[in-house]
């Protein structure tokens, strides 16, 4: 009798610690339990304790409210132009109502997974291989987008899905690479032809410039110099005009100085003559003395004609 109280007592004491836990319940933070009564859904128990009656109510579904990451495997999908690649991504979601993420869909983190790769799949497939590697951003927003309505109804909220890596066949990268060597030499070859092409536009205008400012400068000095014989012509009109007047008035002393200016002339272009080493021509120097002093007496008399001038001494006298 005695054992067997003692057994009764041992159920007795199990039964009470089963009840008790099954009465209180503790649900953890970032947790949202479902209730159940004989197996229906009655309502949902926040982190915190909790108590329930027994047998009648029980706990059905433990969902995790936390963001969660899921990846997505590697898979092959078809471009537009029939290109075969490589995807694998990762997809950020959040459950937001634990009554439909428990009830709605049976197997939560497959079901969301096969539509990310479907709408994957959709999405690369309308795109060329070309616009797949450059539009990323686009297709991560295109995906978001079709998952997080579909998964809408299962209480999720999909927060961010990101494509890791697009790999294309070996031989495409290696055409890719031969495409972008080649994009960059062609960019180098017209770089260079550019770079020939402005130095010889530079040149030929530094040489145009050049041509200029020599020709501005010829026809200076040809300005220059035509001035000068002007002036030198008009010199010479003068002193002609000078000599002609004091031959009219029977000025023997002009005759004299236009015959040794003519002569000195003459025998100064015989001894510049790049051909003359040695010039010998009879001379007669009292001739010449002569005329000089024919100038002298010129001078003389355009001094003495100026008004308050006084010419004094004797003129020499002229031989011949």
């Amino acid at each position: 009798m005695e054992s067997l109280g003692t057994i009764l007592a041992a159920v007795l004491l199990f039964a009470g610690v089963v009840i008790l836990f099954k009465t209180v319940r503790m649900v953890p933070q970032g947790y949202e339990w479902t209730v159940e009564r004989f197996g229906k859904y009655t309502h949902t128990m926040s982190p915190g304790l909790h108590f329930l009656v027994p047998v009648v109510y029980g706990v059905g579904r433990k969902i995790n409210m936390m963001e969660q990451v899921l990846d997505v495997p590697s898979q092959d999908v078809i471009t537009k132009d029939n290109a075969v690649v490589k995807v694998d991504g990762v997809v950020y979601f959040q459950v937001l109502d634990a009554a439909k993420a428990a009830y709605e869909v049976a197997q939560l983190e497959i079901a969301t997974l096969n539509l990310v790769m479907t709408n994957i799949r959709t999405s690369i497939g309308s795109m060329d291989l070309d616009e797949s590697l450059s539009r990323r951003d686009e297709i991560n927003a295109k995906v978001l987008v079709a998952v997080d309505q579909a998964t809408h109804p299962w209480g999720l909220k999909v927060n961010r899905i990101e494509l890791k890596d697009i790999q294309p066949p070996r031989d495409l990268v290696d055409s890719m690479a031969r495409q972008m060597k080649a994009e960059r030499e062609k960019r180098a070859n017209i770089l260079e032809a550019e770079g020939f092409r402005q130095a010889a536009i530079l040149k030929a205008e530094g040489e145009k410039q050049s041509v200029i400012l020599e020709a501005e400068g010829e026809r200076e000095a040809a300005f220059r110099q035509a001035e000068a014989r002007e002036r030198l012509a008009q010199a010479e009109a003068a002193a002609t005009e000078m000599v002609s007047t004091a031959i009219a008035q029977g000025n023997v002393q002009a005759i004299n100085y236009f015959v040794a200016l003519k002569y000195i002339e003459a025998f100064k272009s015989l001894a510049e003559g790049p051909n003359q080493k040695f010039v010998m021509m009879p001379m007669e120097s009292a001739g010449v003395i002569g005329s000089l002093a024919g100038i002298a007496e010129l001078a003389k008399e355009a001094l003495g004609q100026q008004p308050g001038r006084v010419v004094t001494g004797t003129p020499p006298r002229v031989g011949g």
